[in-house]
């Protein structure tokens, strides 16, 4: 085998065994970065649906009580929960894999109301009152999910709705009963806002980035070796391949062959100027027994 073609074998191997390990550590650091990304898009939709619910509140809702067509008509938008699910109805257009509820154990609403895993996050909360963010996977018959939750706080403007029947709005009573959604207390933890995301969804995000830093590595790897081919070409194999052929035409008899160029210290440069030597004093023993022959005859 020639010895460039033994070079790029040994380079190939070399890089293969670099790549499968950098390939593992990219791995393992971009599930680890794309689970971030996903965690922090979760949340800033989370903080999105807190702003929907404040202005709702603090806006909406006083504008309405103006009006003072609150006992007459019922407005879902005047909810806090209706408008954030609207706001990020909007959102989950854009971003299919996200998925908002505000679980409540007991809702005004049925379809809010918090299925068995909903209401263990929400007790969770209610056990913990140092528990502000819920992170967690968890399995389920589709595939592994990320979990993000919040707690839901009943604060006092809640209480307009949720504390007695006779309390609330008329028009809400008459369209939801009397049964569900109140006996809120005040501070007391009602629900969670919770966004699920398919596991599969960062393992997508890191699997396409893996791909392309794959390509990328071996782009530069390509790149570099056909460098270091042109480099070793011109520094090792053309001096050795001229050596070579010196010291094949000097087996042969010929001694008057050119010196061979020596160019800098390396070790290339030595070996070339030592062969030179060793030419010149074979090419002066030679003649030196060429002398003593002619004399003895």
């Amino acid at each position: 085998m020639k010895l460039l073609a033994r070079f790029n074998l040994i380079f190939i191997v070399v890089f293969g065994l670099g790549l499968a390990v950098a390939v593992w550590l990219a791995n393992v650091f971009l599930q680890n970065d794309a689970k971030t990304r996903v965690r922090e898009q979760a949340r800033l939709m989370m903080e999105t649906t807190l702003a929907t619910r404040n202005y709702t509140t603090a806006d909406i809702k006083p504008l309405l009580n103006r009006l003072d067509r609150r006992q007459t008509e019922f407005y879902p938008e005047t909810v806090p929960a209706f408008s954030a699910t609207q706001v990020f109805d909007y959102l989950h257009k854009r971003n299919p894999d996200y998925v908002y509820k505000e679980a409540t154990l007991n809702p005004t609403n049925p379809a809010d109301r918090a299925t068995d895993w909903e209401a263990d996050i929400i007790n969770d909360f209610r056990n913990d009152s140092n528990l502000k963010d819920f992170y967690r996977e968890r399995p389920s018959i589709t595939g592994s999910s990320l979990v993000f939750a919040r707690p839901l706080v009943a604060k006092p403007e809640c209480l307009q709705c949720h504390s007695t029947p006779e309390v609330a709005p008329a028009a809400m009573v008459r369209r939801y009963g009397r049964d569900n959604g109140f006996g809120w207390k005040p501070n007391e933890i009602i629900g969670a806002q919770i966004i699920t995301v398919p596991e599969s969804l960062p393992l997508q995000m890191a699997n396409t980035a893996l791909k392309t830093l794959v390509v990328y590595l071996l782009v530069v790897a390509a790149i570099t070796l056909l460098i270091l081919d042109a480099v070793l070409v011109v520094t090792v194999i053309r001096p050795v391949a001229k050596l070579s052929r010196m010291a094949d035409e000097i087996s042969q008899g010929k001694l008057d062959v050119e010196d061979l160029p020596v160019r800098g210290r390396d070790e290339i440069s030595v070996l070339a100027s030592s062969f030179n030597r060793m030419q010149r004093s074979l090419a002066r023993a030679m003649k030196l027994l060429e002398g003593g022959d002619e004399a003895d005859s």
